[in-house]
């Protein structure tokens, strides 16, 4: 809080000098430091042309880390799903290795209303409409 109250006391007194240093400089028609005020005029004009173009610059910023947060997005998911398919091999390696069969082989169905429903799919595929000839399943 002290600290707070220096810095608005330093800064009101260097106001105030500024606006008697004015003062005087109307009143006696003299002006000084002339030259370095011309410096520090241009100088000032070209720092605030550049925080305009900051501004510009920072304008662009939202869409650009967008797009660049949904390309790591994009590649986490991609690097996700390779990772899902390495464990998924590494799953079926492990479910071989622990059957006594050693071999996973599709077979047969025995149930009519499945094998119904097989050959109704493969018939879709192949180009054929479902119920064309009016059959249900």
């Amino acid at each position: 809080m002290l600290f707070a109250a220096l810095f608005f006391l330093l800064a009101f007194l260097g106001l105030a000098g500024l606006f008697g240093l004015k003062y005087w400089e109307l009143k006696s028609g003299r002006v000084l430091f002339a030259s370095a005020r011309e410096r520090a005029d241009a100088r000032a004009s070209h720092l605030k042309e550049l925080l305009v173009a900051v501004r510009i610059d920072i304008a662009k910023l939202p869409p650009t880390a967008l797009r660049i947060i949904r390309y790591l997005v994009h590649e986490g998911a991609l690097a996700l799903a390779a990772l899902a398919r390495i464990g998924e091999r590494q799953a079926h390696r492990l479910a071989d290795l622990a059957s006594y069969k050693h071999r996973f082989e599709r077979r047969e169905t025995r149930s009519e209303f499945l094998k119904k429903v097989a050959e109704r799919k493969s018939g879709r595929e192949e180009g054929t409409q479902p119920f064309a000839n009016g059959e249900d399943i």
